[in-house]
């Protein structure tokens, strides 16, 4: 078939769905429309680009300058969060001891509920607290947002696990990906993947971000627009809709022009609360797909999985008899 269309340069990939996220907040009519194109483009393309979500391009812009101030500072000093330890409230590492990466380094910690964790956080840049927590409270905000959307679009209501998400883990993973380099055959920054939570939203300085629709293996560059975030579906989000709903496969290349910062911030249940089917989304023809787990579960899975580039997700699925 490939030869019969010698030549033939190969369509552009399909845009990205945007979602103006005001409409939630407008008239009943208004806020359907939006939970349909949010649900929609959760089953389509497993990833969508938010705007007017409220959070301003001051927050935005602080958090990128705080994470690349932060990569800016001595090795010394952000060694001082250097652990193997993958439970650690904050940890900072660099290339692939995690196992996923190719080339980047990065900081992750805890941040909801922010009282608690942010006295973990660095205290240099000087206002590094400030303006992570800033952007990390707003991000949470959204979370909720968007949460409440998918599940009343599933036919779960708005309101279904709305405190255990309230009181849920937030794991904010700042990332910096070196400029890619002429002598590097490989330019792959961070390989493929995909989230454990419900839901991750990422801001990022500049483009580098790829994306892979769960129906082929074609990879789609996500642009970096201006004001927007990335949201994407996370593995706790197809277990949680039987399915329906596919976690998204990503990955991170280098960017030839530039070095790229990227911040991602991870919702999903505490640590120890289960995540399961739910069960008004299984009868008949939809049995149950997935085995429950917890952040803990994901934990355990990962030392023995870091190089094997094995999914979480697919470690849960029932095998049909």
């Amino acid at each position: 078939m490939a030869s019969q269309h010698k030549g033939v340069p190969p369509l552009p990939p399909r845009p990205l769905p945007v979602i103006n996220l005001g409409r939630l907040t407008m008239d009943s009519a208004s806020r359907a429309l939006a939970v349909r194109d949010i649900v929609l483009a959760c089953r389509e393309r497993g990833c969508f680009e938010v705007v007017n979500h409220g959070i301003s391009r001051s927050c935005m812009n602080g958090a990128l300058e705080a994470a690349s101030e932060f990569f800016q500072l001595s090795t010394e000093r952000k060694e001082e969060f250097a652990s193997d330890d993958i439970r650690q409230p904050i940890r900072y590492d660099t290339s692939s001891r995690d196992g996923i990466s190719m080339s980047r380094s990065f900081l992750k910690h805890y941040a909801n509920p922010l009282d608690d964790w942010i006295k973990f956080w660095p205290t240099q840049p000087p206002t590094y607290r400030e303006k992570m927590g800033e952007y990390a409270v707003e991000t949470q905000r959204v979370s909720m947002q968007l949460m409440e959307a998918i599940l009343q679009g599933l036919g779960l209501g708005p309101s279904y696990l709305q405190e255990k998400l309230e009181g849920g883990v937030q794991f904010v993973a700042l990332n910096n990906y070196p400029q890619s380099s002429a002598k590097k055959a490989d330019n792959i920054g961070l390989a493929p993947h995909s989230d454990y939570g419900f839901l991750t939203i990422l801001l990022q300085s500049s483009p580098g971000l790829e994306v892979m629709h769960h129906e082929d293996d074609d990879w789609t560059p996500v642009p970096a627009i201006p004001g927007a975030l990335h949201v994407h579906v996370g593995d706790h989000l197809e277990v949680l809709s039987n399915g329906r709903l596919k976690s998204l496969v990503h990955r991170a290349v280098l960017n030839p022009n530039e070095s790229r910062i990227s911040i991602a911030s991870i919702h999903g249940l505490s640590m120890d609360e289960e995540v399961h089917c739910a069960e008004e989304l299984i009868d008949e023809d939809h049995p149950r797909m997935y085995r429950g787990s917890s952040f803990q579960d994901f934990l355990d899975f990962l030392p023995a999985n870091m190089n094997k580039y094995k999914r979480f997700v697919e470690s849960l699925r029932i095998d049909k008899p």
